[in-house]
């Protein structure tokens, strides 16, 4: 299950883990205009993981899920046209 909400500055996205025995804690994502970030709090350290994307780098993780091992690296349109 997840949820979908959209405050002032951010879309936040909730995903709730409800399959198996062994459930996780909630993730937050918040895409903001210049980065995405991730949350999950962790029970063991009673603190929430935070982790930050640049745009850049959610398009590159975006396309390494469809590809297999190796490695890569993304020729974007913009860069294209300015050569």
């Amino acid at each position: 299950m997840f949820t979908i909400e959209h405050d002032f500055d951010a879309t936040v996205v909730t995903l709730v883990d409800e399959d198996g025995p062994n459930l996780l804690e909630d993730i937050i994502i918040n895409a903001f205009d210049d980065c995405i970030t991730i949350e999950q709090f962790d029970a063991r350290t009673d603190n929430t993981m935070r982790i930050t994307l640049s745009m850049t780098q959610l398009a590159d993780l975006s396309a390494a899920l469809d590809l297999p091992e190796g490695v890569y690296k993304l020729i974007r349109d913009d860069a294209k046209s300015q050569t």
